[in-house]
């Protein structure tokens, strides 16, 4: 099949493109879904086809298709070539920047193939864990109300070749779970949780998250706040936020402005701005303890990969080094546009979508506190260790996040449970309150949407139990 790719590669520049490149892309999706204790939708889904990238005198076009042979591909390249002839005058300046490119084969072994795993053990595994949920509230008179458990194992092969003479075969298997529980009782209301896994690897990923033990802890402790939670004061405190929600903060207010298509406007309908306005200029948003990383190269990481969709080498990018904003993530034509290298950071979805700027696993780098160290000197505070919900402007500067577990400091000891506390705060004013960093890593896995065809991305975010001080915090009824 690498033949065929470079000889439509070579048809597209012999029909007159300045740059042409061609990827195969296969994606099969197991699915299983256990809804309320009871096994509902399993499922197989294989797509797999052909695209065609190209840039002619400044203007980029991209074309895709399933099921063609070599001569529909053909056919393909030049329709990719006309369109881009075709926008002359409508855009232009697209260029690749002078990044190096590899010829690579990344091709992650599972231990135990998906192959092996039969619909009755992927079921089996869930319905285990639904009965571990419902087993952890013996004791409490909350009830789950409703649950919804489902497990994708995805392997996705890409063959990649482009005229700069970068050449990527990769063979990815992964594994995610998503599960919504919803617990209620019948005098203090209810509450839902949404539980994420990830990993790049065989079964043996899914083995290492315990679902068992983790539904029953998740469980108990939203009936633990429904009994126990009181109502939160307001006022200025200091805050400890647990490795869920750093990441999330990493990943929305240093990954999202920090995406070089943000600032030079493609993604401003689709997905947003940038706070950041000058990336050329240091911004000072926290103190020296502050490292904001994103590093697609973590191995078993949900977002990992070693070359992107472009075929340029993965690395570990600072977005936030020494509590400076640093380093935007680009893929080749927004480094070229602002005059810098690309730092790996092209991925796509499926075949039929062509590859964007995008994050992979983006967290905040550890000190060397312990948590109980972070709690000691908090006189009047909050530990957040989930949050219940969040959200954030299309530039990324103010944002609000909710806390799910979440539980009172006073005098340096974690006091009782705290309902729904709110932490409402720009971006600037969060990361320059942050004063500690726990040693200790935690990560969660997550789907990052962006771009016009929506591109779900498999993403990690974490870090270290973290301390703000003296931030307002918003109190709850």
């Amino acid at each position: 099949m690498e033949d065929i790719l470079y000889a439509v590669m070579d048809h597209a520049l012999a029909s007159g493109a300045d740059y042409a490149e061609v990827r195969q892309q296969s994606d099969r999706y197991d699915r299983s879904l256990v809804k309320n204790g009871a096994a509902e939708v399993s499922s197989t889904e294989y797509n797999s086809g052909h695209s065609v990238r190209v840039i002619k005198d400044g203007c980029m076009a991209f074309a895709a298709a399933n099921g063609l042979d070599k001569t529909g591909l053909m056919a393909l390249a030049e329709k990719a070539v006309r369109a881009a002839k075709a926008s002359a005058g409508l855009s232009g300046g697209i260029t690749m920047d002078g990044s190096e490119v590899r010829r690579s084969k990344d091709i992650v072994a599972a231990k135990v193939p998906f192959a092996d795993i039969g619909q009755e053990e992927r079921e089996g595994l869930l319905l285990e864990a639904h009965r571990a949920a419902v087993g952890s509230l013996d004791d409490y008179e909350a009830r789950i109300a409703g649950s919804y458990l489902s497990l994708s194992l995805l392997e996705t092969e890409k063959l990649i070749v482009n005229s700069d003479g970068g050449m990527l075969h990769s063979v990815t298997p992964r594994a995610s779970l998503n599960a919504f529980i919803t617990v209620m009782d019948p005098q203090k209301g209810a509450v839902q949780r949404h539980v994420s896994k990830g990993s790049v690897s065989g079964w043996e990923g899914v083995e290492d998250w315990s679902l068992e033990d983790t539904m029953a802890e998740e469980t108990s402790i939203l009936a633990k706040v429904l009994r126990d939670a009181v109502a939160c004061k307001p006022g200025v405190k200091d805050i400890i936020l647990g490795p869920e929600i750093i990441g999330l903060v990493a990943h929305e207010s240093a990954g999202h402005p920090g995406e070089a298509d943000r600032f030079l406007g493609r993604e401003a309908a689709q997905a947003g701005e940038t706070f950041l306005n000058d990336p050329s200029q240091p911004r000072r948003v926290g103190d020296d303890l502050l490292n904001v990383v994103d590093d697609p190269t973590l191995p078993g990481s949900f977002g990992h990969y070693l070359h992107d969709d472009e075929c340029v080498p993965a690395r570990r990018r600072y977005l936030i080094r020494n509590g400076v904003f640093d380093e935007m993530l680009h893929n080749r034509s927004t480094a070229a546009a602002m005059g810098t290298l690309s730092n790996g950071s092209s991925r796509s979805l499926s075949f039929d979508v062509e590859p964007i700027v995008r994050m992979a696993n983006t967290f905040v780098e550890p000190g060397d506190w312990s948590l109980d160290e972070l709690l000691e000197d908090v006189r009047d505070g909050i530990l957040m260790r989930s949050f219940m919900e969040w959200n954030i402007d299309d530039r990324r500067y103010n944002q609000r996040y909710v806390g799910l577990e979440a539980y009172s400091v006073v005098k340096g000891e974690v006091s009782g449970m705290v309902r729904s506390p709110a932490l409402e705060i720009s971006t600037p004013a969060l990361w320059s309150a942050v004063d500690a960093l726990g040693k200790d890593m935690e990560f969660s896995a997550a789907m990052c949407g962006k771009g016009e065809p929506m591109q779900g991305i498999p993403v990690w975010t974490g870090g270290p139990y973290t301390r703000l001080r003296s931030v307002p915090m918003g109190g709850s009824p």
